[in-house]
C-alpha cells in the first residue's frame, strides 16, 4: 500500500530569489526593536545606521543573483538582470533618503517612520520582479500603504491634506488597476503575465482590461493627465518622504510597465495597446515643464520636473526596443542621483519648521555657501539635460532610441520640453548668483545633521561619472517565465 507523500511546492531557490526583499522587510523590524532599546539621544542615529546597513546587505545579496535568472514561486516572481537592476536603484534611493531622514518626524517617531520607509522599499523591490497580477498588486499596495502614513508624518499644516489626497486618489487608481486585472483574468483565464502573449481571438475584453491596468500604472508614474495629485502631495509630505517617493515609487512602477510592454503583450497587438501610453508620455514632457515655470517652491518644481522626466523615460520605451529599455534604465539611474542630490541640497537649507524649499531660501546662496550652490547648479544642469552631466548623455540616448524606433515626433517633443525646462531650472540658478544689493542676505544655515552632505557629494560624483561613462547592463530584458 502506497502512502501519500507530502510534496513541498517550493524549494530553496524560490525563497533565495526573494531574500533581498526579505532582508529589507526584516530590517524594518530590527529598526523598531532598536528604537525601543536605544537611549533617546542616540535613537535616530541608530535607526538610520541599522536601516542603511540592512539596505546595503540587501543590495549585495541581490547582486549575487546576477546571471542566474529563475522563475520563482511558479512564475509569480522572476529574478534576473532586469529585476536586480531595478532593485538596486530602489536600494540606492532608499539609502540616500535615509541620509536625509533626520528631519522625518519627532524623535519618538523616527523608528516607525524609517520602518515604514523600508517596508515601502520592499514593496518596490517586489514589483521589480513581479510576473503575475497578484504579485504586482501586492507590491503596489505594500509600497503605497506605508507612504500614506509617511506623507502625514509632519507638523506642517499641509501634511494631513497631502496624505488624504494621496490616499483617496491612489485608492481610485488602485480601483482601475484591480478592475483591469479582473478583465485581463477574464480574457485569458490566468493571472500570469506570460498568458497575455496569446489572448483569445475576441480581444475586446483584453483590450479594455489592459487599458484600465495602464491607467493605474500611469497614475503611479504621475503621467499627464493622471498627475494632479503629485505637486500637492510632494509639497505637503516631509522632505525625506518626498525625495523617497520621487524615485522609489517610479522605479517600481516603471519595472511593471516595462515587463508588461516588453514581455507580456502580444507582439502584433501590443503596439496599438501601448500607443496611448506614448501619447501620455509626450503630454507629460510638455505639461510638466510648462507647469514648472510658475513654481516658487522647490518641492513643487521638482514634482513637475519629475512628471516631465518620467515622460522622457517612458518615451524611451516607445517601440519596445532592447536599446530603448537599456537607455530608459540608464536615465532612471541618472535621474535618481541628480534628483536626490537636489533634494539633499534643500535638506541642508532647512530650519525648524522650514524645509528650505522656498525659492527665497536660495537668494544669495552662491555667496553664502558657494560649494552648496555649485552642487545645486550642477544637479539643475543635469535635470535640464546640459553637458557635462548624466542628464545630457541620457537624453541623447533617449533621442537616438526614439528616432530609431520610428517615433520622431516623440524625439521632437523631448527637445521642446528640454528647452522649456531650462527656464524653470535657471530661475533657481539666478536666485543663487544674482546681486542682492539692498536686500538682506540670509545667514548660512547650520543643518541639524551633516549626513545630507554625503548624499550631495555622492550624487554629484555619480552624476558626473555617468555623464562620461554611460554604464548600462546588457542583460536587462524582462522575462515572465
Amino acid at each position: 500500500m502506497n502512502t501519500p507523500q507530502l510534496v513541498i511546492p517550493y524549494v530553496s531557490a524560490d525563497y533565495a530569489a526573494l531574500v533581498p526583499t526579505f532582508v529589507v522587510a526584516v530590517t524594518a523590524l530590527v529598526v523598531i526593536v532598536a528604537d525601543l532599546l536605544t537611549p533617546k539621544k542616540m535613537r535616530r542615529a541608530a535607526n538610520v545606521a541599522v536601516g542603511i546597513i540592512g539596505l546595503i546587505a540587501a543590495g549585495v545579496l541581490a547582486l549575487q543573483g546576477w546571471g542566474h535568472p529563475i522563475a520563482a514561486f511558479g512564475g509569480a516572481f522572476v529574478n534576473g538582470g532586469f529585476a536586480i537592476v531595478f532593485q538596486e536603484i530602489v536600494i540606492v534611493a532608499a539609502v540616500f533618503s535615509l541620509l536625509m531622514s533626520y528631519a522625518l518626524g519627532r524623535e519618538d517617531q523616527s523608528g516607525g517612520a524609517i520602518a515604514l520607509m523600508l517596508w515601502s522599499a520592499s514593496g518596490a523591490m517586489l514589483m521589480a520582479g513581479a510576473a503575475n497580477l497578484m504579485t504586482v498588486f501586492l507590491g503596489i499596495e505594500l509600497l503605497s500603504l506605508a507612504l500614506y502614513c509617511l506623507c502625514a508624518m509632519s507638523s506642517r499644516p499641509g501634511a494631513r491634506e497631502s496624505a488624504l489626497k494621496y490616499l483617496i486618489l491612489s485608492s481610485t487608481a488602485s480601483g482601475f488597476l484591480l478592475y483591469g486585472m479582473a478583465l485581463l483574468f477574464g480574457a485569458t483565464g490566468s493571472v500570469a503575465l506570460s498568458a497575455f502573449a496569446n489572448p483569445p481571438a475576441s480581444s475586446a475584453l483584453f483590450d479594455i482590461g489592459a487599458g484600465m491596468f495602464l491607467i493605474g500604472i500611469c497614475f503611479k508614474l504621475s503621467l499627464v493627465p493622471f498627475h494632479v495629485w503629485t505637486p500637492d502631495v510632494y509639497e505637503g509630505a516631509p522632505l525625506p518622504v518626498t525625495a523617497f517617493m520621487s524615485v522609489v515609487t517610479k522605479a517600481g512602477t516603471l519595472a511593471v510597465l516595462a515587463r508588461f510592454a516588453y514581455a507580456a503583450l502580444p507582439s502584433p497587438h501590443g503596439a496599438a495597446i501601448m500607443l496611448p501610453v506614448w501619447i501620455v508620455a509626450a503630454l507629460s514632457m510638455i505639461v510638466g515643464n510648462v507647469a514648472a515655470l510658475a513654481q516658487t517652491d522647490l518641492k513643487r518644481l521638482l514634482a513637475y520636473s519629475g512628471i516631465a522626466q518620467l515622460g522622457y523615460i517612458v518615451a524611451s520605451l516607445a517601440g519596445t526596443t532592447a536599446f530603448g529599455l537599456r537607455y530608459a534604465i540608464f536615465y532612471l539611474g541618472a535621474y535618481t542621483f541628480m534628483n536626490l542630490g537636489a533634494f539633499a541640497v534643500v535638506a541642508l537649507l532647512s530650519r525648524d519648521r522650514d524645509e528650505g524649499s522656498q525659492l527665497t531660501s536660495f537668494n544669495g546662496l552662491g555667496y553664502r555657501q558657494p560649494i552648496l550652490a555649485g552642487a545645486m547648479t550642477f544637479f539643475l544642469l543635469s535635470l535640464a539635460g546640459l553637458p557635462p552631466t548624466a542628464g545630457f548623455t541620457g537624453k541623447i540616448l533617449i533621442l537616438a532610441s526614439a528616432v530609431n524606433a520610428g517615433f520622431v515626433w516623440l524625439a521632437a517633443l523631448l527637445v521642446v520640453g528640454t528647452a522649456i525646462s531650462v527656464y524653470a531650472y535657471f530661475k533657481i540658478v539666478r536666485a543663487m548668483y544674482a546681486q542682492t544689493t539692498g536686500a538682506p542676505i540670509r545667514r548660512a544655515v547650520v543643518p541639524a545633521s551633516a549626513l545630507p552632505w554625503a548624499c550631495v557629494a555622492l550624487c554629484a560624483v555619480a552624476t558626473l561619472v555617468l555623464g562620461f561613462y554611460p554604464i548600462v547592463p546588457s542583460d536587462v530584458l524582462p522575462l515572465v517565465k
